[in-house]
């Protein structure tokens, strides 16, 4: 059997499992060496020259414009590296991005990539990987476990703290022809190295700190709370989520205890290292436990919405996040009051379900203090829209398999309209 993991038995057909099901099965996936520090960047010419003589570097228009930026590529040429750069990565990672960075150096000989940046620009080194190495469109590789061979190795650098692209094996891909984002999930896109330095997120604006501090926050209590699959030998070999267990469950707990203070510390003051730094650990942590576990509700619902209202992915998840809990609260009872007993706020003598209310409650104020919203309206998003976005979040079965309670297509139109209204009372689909 392939070391590489995934998902659980026809889970999308299955009914939840109880979480307590989780304490037997551990499973992580992960790249082959991570780096986390402060300054750990001037590790990278050390890591680049020993795997490429010409390295290709994905990045955004502004992160290539950095000092931090320069000083890498200078850094890494005067290893003796050959240096090409695609600076154009653009949010949500579009098809054409893709095919735009394959023509361009697809002739080349491209020994390993480099993404710096967000989420996307990580997702596109990932991406133009597998297609460099094994050829074909990347269309040729949506979905799970399709991705026939290894690709180009790739060292992932994270400048945000929180999408935790740096070491999942997935990226997605916003295919406009299908006017819908779609997964490439494999484990041959699983980085050879990521580099975690928290002095690159320093300058992150604030608007992006905080949708990308909702998205990690949504990570670990999506994958905490999320489906117990029990999968079989077959189900590990052929899917990539393999659902909540063990192993995710320990970067889950590590990653909300550091979130609980950091998020509110880096508001406070976005040039605090140490809170950056507990951040991004965070982040690493929620990509460590979703790479298995899986994302859930909000993410089946939100790339819908996102692609509407054309706001950022982690306002619209944050929009979301709170109806999707109380959706999810009576399948994951004891969760949310562990939860609430990680961030301090519950009482371990209290009823569990007052221990679960004080965890969502804190939840809402951490992402609250990012100054996330907490509502769709907010988003601009228009009830006309709700049955198109519902039709399309049960479109995404790798994601609505990993939801702890079902979901149909009625269920999520309730939960858009208790989030259109900020309607945070405990309610009962």
């Amino acid at each position: 059997m392939s070391t590489t993991t995934a998902s659980g038995v026809s889970a999308e057909a299955a009914a939840p499992a109880p979480a307590s099901a989780a304490t037997a099965l551990g499973i992580l996936r992960q790249p082959k060496t991570v780096l986390f520090g402060a300054g750990q960047r001037r590790q990278l010419p050390y890591i680049v020259r020993a795997i490429a003589k010409h390295l290709l570097v994905t990045t955004d228009a502004r992160m290539a414009t950095t000092p931090e930026f320069l000083d890498i590529i200078s850094a890494v040429e005067a290893a003796g590296v050959q240096v090409s750069i695609y600076a154009e990565a653009e949010p949500d990672l579009p098809r054409e991005d893709v095919v735009a960075v394959v023509e361009r150096f697809g002739h080349t000989e491209v020994d390993a990539i480099l993404g710096i940046g967000g989420g996307s620009c990580m997702d596109l080194a990932k991406v133009v990987s597998i297609v460099l190495a094994n050829g074909g469109d990347v269309r040729d590789y949506y979905g799970e476990f399709l991705v026939p061979g290894p690709g180009v190795p790739v060292v992932t650098v994270p400048t945000t703290g929180g999408t935790g692209a740096e070491v999942t094996c997935i990226s997605v891909v916003f295919d406009r022809d299908r006017g819908m984002k779609v997964g490439v999930a494999s484990p041959f896109l699983e980085a050879h190295t990521a580099v975690i330095d928290p002095e690159l997120t320093v300058s992150c604006p604030p608007g992006l700190t905080a949708a990308t501090g909702a998205d990690a926050l949504s990570h670990l209590v999506e994958a905490f709370t999320g489906r117990v699959k029990n999968p079989s030998p077959d189900d590990l070999d052929t899917k990539l989520y393999a659902g909540k267990n063990r192993l995710t469950d320990v970067f889950a707990r590590q990653g909300l205890e550091l979130l609980n203070t950091s998020l509110e510390a880096v508001v406070a003051d976005p040039s605090d290292l140490a809170a950056r730094s507990d951040t991004m650990l965070a982040a690493y942590c929620a990509g460590m436990s979703i790479n298995t576990a899986g994302t859930a509700g909000a993410h089946a619902v939100q790339g819908a919405i996102g692609n509407l209202t054309h706001t950022p992915h982690g306002f619209g998840i944050s929009a979301l996040l709170p109806s999707i809990m109380r959706f999810n609260l009576p399948e994951r009872v004891a969760e949310f009051a562990e939860i609430g007993r990680i961030l301090g706020v519950a009482d371990p003598a209290s009823p569990l379900e007052e221990q679960a209310h004080a965890g969502i409650l804190r939840i809402e104020a951490l992402l609250e203090a990012l100054g996330a919203p907490l509502d769709l309206k907010t988003l601009g998003l228009s009830p006309d829209d709700f049955g198109f976005v519902a039709d399309q979040a049960l479109l995404a079965t790798r994601l609505t398999a990993n939801n702890p309670r079902e979901l149909t297509r009625d269920d999520v139109l309730a939960i858009l309209e208790h989030a259109y209204a900020g309607d945070r009372s405990w309610w009962t689909v």
